[in-house]
């Protein structure tokens, strides 16, 4: 099966959960810069994210750049990952309304561990439909990012309990982690295209 439907499919999905996010930054009531400061929470709980957002879908496109053929469960393993993505709005709004509160912290950590988990399995499935020498397989090597996020978010979501904050410390750090460019599967693309 050919991977063009899944592919705009998911950047669907992927625009409706940033749609929906933005539509829950309400403007504030006064015209004043200090009016904002009560919309801080809010705002950056949107930030981080956004940012969660964007790594996700810049790194499923290199890695769907890198898979030829998807199968069934592949498309069911996508499906997967952006069910967890589309909790995203629902998490990012209880966060901003509850900045100081466990239970939304850790619920966030929760779903960022989820998303985390089905990301691993998808890129598994296609690894075992493309094999152990496959483009994606060379690209990811030992994958420490996608092994420390997962370890990060676990222990995250007990922290929140003794510290909101430092649970978001902790998300901060992943998304940063994350937002370096990983050129793995770029530089395993240009290694094994012919120049013309």
């Amino acid at each position: 099966m050919e991977k063009n439907r899944l592919e705009a499919f998911s950047d669907g999905v992927i625009a409706i959960i940033i749609t929906i996010m933005v539509l829950e930054l309400k403007v504030p009531h006064g015209a004043e810069l200090a009016d904002l400061k009560e919309k801080l929470p809010v705002f950056l709980s949107y930030v981080l994210s956004f940012l969660y957002v964007g790594i996700y879908w810049n790194n499923h496109h290199h890695m769907f750049h890198s898979t030829k053929h998807v199968t069934g469960g592949i498309l069911w393993a996508n499906l997967h990952l952006l069910f967890w993505l589309s909790l995203f709005p629902f998490t990012t709004a209880w966060v901003g309304e509850n900045p100081r509160t466990a239970t939304p912290a850790a619920v966030y950590g929760f779903v960022l561990l989820l998303a985390a988990l089905a990301y691993y399995l998808l890129q598994r499935l296609i690894i075992q439909q493309q094999g152990r020498s496959s483009l994606l397989a060379a690209a990811i090597g030992k994958d420490w990012k996608g092994k420390l996020s997962p370890v990060c978010y676990l222990t995250a979501i007990p922290l929140a309990f003794l510290s909101p904050w430092l649970a978001f410390g902790l998300y901060v750090f992943v998304a940063l982690m994350w937002l370096v460019p990983d050129r793995r599967i770029e530089r395993a693309l240009a290694q094994r295209e012919p120049v013309n």
